[in-house]
Order: structure tokens, then C-alpha cells, then sequence
């Protein structure tokens, strides 16, 4: 690994401190470097903050040496006026001479921009380095402005023998197939991304709350499918926990394909990410239209013999753990 690589490698760690509170801001790493040592780190503030290259330019405690310095930064830096100034200006205002940047931003209002602005104030930018690494950290940021909708995850929980719920049952709560320790991990997932939308049955089956009870994180918003306006507002999800979105035929016409249509409404509410913990006929729809960008299920080891089938589909199998008595899966949509 070249030195370049190891820098924008660490921009990418410890970027992540961001993740579930940049939203709808990429969460971008950066780090200082001064005679081959790191001086200073930065990362995205929650939103409306500063951005990751203002933060590790104000940890320098002497900013002289910003003029013999780089700044390595896993996005190119923005060049227009948002929530704060343009990067690229508080770079140049310093005078640091060498910029190394993991990937450009795609985004119609940098998309080079920056770089340029860099390159016209004299500064040395070099752009590309782990190109592939930073534009997977970046898959929300990317998916939103170049797809035009948010990054999906699937999630689901299924037995042994392939079926994601019993035939029926008696009470109106969830029939829990993974452990508890899943089940954290789920509250972890669900802080990381901006939305999390189930169907109407499953509301009507399970009344969940969809928040983040089981770890410290934001709550996502929650998307409800409502067709018909015929859930009551007593139920979970429509309490003060978080904010709910319902879509029904107001919202769109479920006469004709729906998951392209809750895109395009999702993209309206600019959310980015979202996970989809429906039961089998939401999750399915999303899979039938080629809409998901990751598939997380967990193999529990109880049987139901019979019951509702697990959602059907064709990806890459990225990864697979245990965790406690489950089986973890992680697949890519190629």
C-alpha cells in the first residue's frame, strides 16, 4: 500500500464516526498530514455542521504548517455555498500546497468544480486514490444523486427451512426467528440509515415502532404502505417516537408497478437510504423491479414446516457470520 493509499485509508475509518448523522451530507474523512505524520483528523459533523476538511483544518494548533502540508479527503471538496462555505476556499485560504482526494463528486454542483478551484489557486491535486474503496463508503451519497433514489437495504429474518413467517398466529407481535443479539444489531442498522418502510400487513400483524430501542442512534424515519388510509392512528408507528410517512393511492397509483414509485416519492422527501423490513410482498416488489442495493438476512435455526415463503431473488454473496445461533448473510445486487 503507497502512502497515499494509507491516508485516504484512514480518511475512509474514521469517517464512519458519521454514519446515520451526516444525512443527507456524505459522511467524508480527512486527515493532515506534515512530514509524513498525521497532525490532525476530521470527519463530517451532523448536519448543518462543519464538513470533515473544516474540522481537521481547525485541530491544527499551529496553522503555519498548513503550508507545507497535505490534506488527504475521501470526496473532492465542495466549492459552493450550502449549510457552509465552499472546502475548497478554507483550503486555499490556508495555502495548503498538496491535496489528495479519494473520488470526485458526481454531484451537479461540484462535480469537479472543486478540484478545479484547487488547481487554479496552485495547489497540487492528486484524485483517485482507492478510488473503488471511497465510492463504496460513499454508496448512499452516490445512489441518491446518480440513481435518482435512495440506497436500499433489504433486511429479513428466516428459519432453517425457508419460511420468513408462520402460516398464523394468535397475537398481534412479532414471531422473533433470530436472537436478541440480532435484534440489537437490527436497532444498530436501523440508526445508520435515514428511513425504514414496512407494508400494511405487517403493521397490522406485528404493530411494530420501528425505532432504535436497542441502541443509541437516531431514529429513522418510518415509511409506512397504507394503500386504503385504513390503519388507525393508534397503532405504533404513528406515535411521537418519529417521524412517519404513510403512501397510499394519494401518494401513488398501486395499480401499476409500486417500488419505482415509492422511489420517486422517497427522492422528493430527500431521503438517501432506507431499509426494507416488510414482510414477504413488500420485499419481494422491491426484488421484482430490481430495486435494492443490499440483501442482510438472518438464518435462524428454528423450523416452521409451513408458513409464508422467505423472499426469492439472485445476488452476490458478499459475507457470511454467525451471530450467537444465527447465520448472517450479506449479499450485493449485481
Amino acid at each position: 500500500m503507497t502512502k497515499h493509499e494509507t491516508y485516504i485509508k484512514r480518511c475512509i475509518e474514521i469517517a464512519k464516526n458519521g454514519l446515520g448523522t451526516t444525512r443527507p451530507n456524505p459522511m467524508v474523512g480527512s486527515v493532515i498530514v506534515y512530514k509524513d505524520k498525521i497532525i490532525s483528523e476530521g470527519y463530517t459533523s451532523p448536519y448543518g455542521g462543519n464538513h470533515a476538511e473544516v474540522n481537521a483544518i481547525n485541530a491544527v494548533t499551529n496553522k503555519a504548517l498548513l503550508k507545507e502540508a497535505t490534506i488527504y479527503v475521501t470526496l473532492e471538496p465542495c466549492s459552493h455555498y450550502g449549510k457552509t462555505p465552499p472546502c475548497s476556499d478554507l483550503i486555499i485560504k490556508h495555502k495548503i500546497p498538496n491535496v489528495v482526494i479519494g473520488c470526485i463528486d458526481d454531484n451537479a454542483m461540484v462535480a469537479g468544480k472543486g478540484i478545479k478551484k484547487l488547481q487554479e489557486a496552485g495547489c497540487n491535486v492528486t484524485v483517485g486514490v482507492l478510488e473503488t474503496e471511497c465510492k463504496a463508503h460513499h454508496k448512499r451519497f452516490f445512489t441518491f444523486h446518480n440513481k435518482k433514489r435512495p440506497y436500499i437495504i433489504l433486511k429479513w429474518a428466516e428459519t432453517s427451512d425457508g419460511f420468513i413467517a408462520p402460516k398464523s398466529k394468535d397475537e398481534q407481535k412479532p414471531v422473533w426467528i433470530s436472537s436478541t443479539t440480532s435484534r440489537q444489531l437490527v436497532h444498530k442498522w436501523r440508526s445508520e440509515e435515514q428511513a425504514i418502510l414496512v407494508g400494511t400487513n405487517t403493521v397490522l400483524q406485528d404493530n411494530p415502532s420501528l425505532t432504535v430501542r436497542d441502541w443509541k442512534g437516531n431514529h429513522p424515519i418510518r415509511i409506512v404502505l397504507d394503500k386504503d388510509l385504513k390503519l388507525p392512528v393508534t397503532y405504533s408507528v404513528f406515535n411521537e417516537e418519529a417521524k412517519t410517512i404513510t403512501i397510499s393511492e394519494n401518494t401513488i397509483d398501486y395499480h401499476k408497478p409500486v417500488a419505482q414509485q415509492i422511489c420517486d416519492a422517497l427522492y422528493k422527501e430527500d431521503i438517501n437510504s432506507i431499509i426494507i423490513e416488510g414482510g414477504q410482498k413488500t420485499i419481494q416488489t422491491f426484488i421484482d423491479e430490481n430495486l435494492w442495493d443490499e440483501a442482510r438476512i438472518f438464518i435462524g435455526q428454528a423450523k416452521f414446516n409451513e408458513g409464508v415463503n422467505a423472499p426469492k431473488f439472485v445476488g452476490k454473496l458478499v459475507s457470511e457470520e454467525k451471530i450467537m445461533t444465527d447465520t448472517l448473510k450479506f449479499y450485493k445486487n449485481d
